[in-house]
């Protein structure tokens, strides 16, 4: 055999070697690109493309009904509930990393898109600052603040709920002025001509107690400057049987009784505070599950469902436009946790099938459906 056709004949060798493994290269960078996209469109694209949805009401305003003057100007307000973020004792690092990294990217992706004035957190925080140590309350309010940091213009204010001061049994001034540290102590945020009065539910026990009697007397101070309130506990109600909507309680759950002062204010707390604050609308949660209920002369509570996959599929936050006279109410849902499950359960499935095809295991589910095609058209 002469020089020059051996050398052929390690060439062609050379390139049917090679072959396979550009094949396989081929393959890996394809199954790469898959993994990215996967994670691209199920950890960021799709809180843009669900909250993108979202847009504030529009509230009605004199220049609306033909009035002259000065436009009313119209707060932004943005309510979540709930967020529970765990902490030393019961949370798991993979719970944490989850269920965090989910309310964050929901947050600052409404942020982003919405631009509110001012954000409200209608209690429980933490899921377990009622216990929590000084270090392991520093480490989950330093979380907190990466999950819900916002700009400077922004304004946060936060309700302390039982998770975050105990109940009534449990809490004392030490807890209470632990929270008020982190978040403004403040009953009363106005804007405007826009009073919210934050009302520390737990605190409305009824039993003369100091902290109690202190928080009826700041409420009285106040309640004559009184629009709005927001609070963690919800007004009393005997349950959620009259609620409705994708996010409210499961139907076993509608028919149970609340019990007063644990899963609702008790009846005698919720008529001092509708007689004292005289509110036009009242937001709550505490329940996870949404809800409308109306009081005494038309006042409507709206129980705000939790913003964390931890407690519910599909949450949501509320979106307000209010002005010194009237508000409108808007929800905007967060992406469904099983949503996102099935994306990466379907998009595991397409990577094993892929791999198996290459390997030559399985047929390609083209070349199967085109051979069957032909024999049809045979026949």
């Amino acid at each position: 055999m002469a020089a020059g056709d051996m050398a052929s004949t390690r060439l062609g060798a050379g390139r049917q070697h090679l072959r396979p493994l550009k094949r396989r290269g081929l393959v890996l960078l394809r199954l790469t690109a898959i993994v990215f996209a996967v994670l691209l469109f199920c950890e960021f694209l799709i809180y843009y493309l669900v909250i993108f949805r979202c847009s504030w009401p529009a509230v009605k305003t004199p220049a609306d009904a033909g009035g002259l003057g000065t436009p009313e100007p119209v707060l932004r307000a943005m309510f979540l509930a709930d967020t529970h973020l765990l902490g030393a004792v019961r949370g798991h690092w993979l719970d944490k990393l989850r269920r965090e990294w989910q309310m964050e990217r929901a947050f600052q992706t409404a942020l982003w898109l919405l631009q509110p004035g001012v954000v409200f957190i209608l209690g429980d925080v933490f899921d377990e600052g009622k216990w929590s140590s000084s270090q392991a309350w520093a480490d989950d309010v330093g979380r907190f603040w990466k999950i819900f940091r916002h700009p400077p213009h922004v304004q946060l204010r936060a309700v302390a709920g039982n998770h975050d001061i105990g109940f009534h049994y449990q809490m004392n001034t030490y807890k209470i002025k632990r929270f008020e540290k982190v978040f403004n102590p403040e009953r009363l945020f106005s804007w405007k001509g826009i009073n919210f009065v934050m009302v520390n539910s737990v605190a409305l026990e009824g039993d003369g107690c100091d902290i109690c009697s202190g928080a009826e007397a700041e409420l009285l101070e106040i309640s004559h400057r009184l629009n709005c309130s927001r609070e963690h506990f919800p007004l009393y109600r005997r349950n959620d049987a009259n609620c409705s909507g994708e996010d409210a309680a499961p139907p076993d759950e509608k028919y149970t009784p609340f019990k007063e002062r644990y899963d609702a204010l008790s009846q005698e707390a919720s008529r001092k505070l509708l007689w004292w604050l005289r509110p036009r609308l009242v937001l709550s949660g505490h329940t996870h599950s949404a809800c409308e209920v109306l009081h005494g002369a038309g006042v409507l509570e709206v129980s705000v469902p939790s913003f964390s996959w931890r407690n519910r599929n599909n949450p949501s936050f509320i979106m307000g436009s209010i002005t010194p006279t009237e508000y409108a109410l808007a929800k905007c849902y967060l992406p469904c946790e099983d949503t996102v499950l099935t994306t990466y359960c379907m998009a595991a499935g397409g990577l094993v099938l892929l791999t198996l095809v290459h390997a030559g295991l399985v047929a390609s589910p083209f070349h199967f459906g085109w051979n069957m095609l032909r024999k049809f058209k045979t026949t």
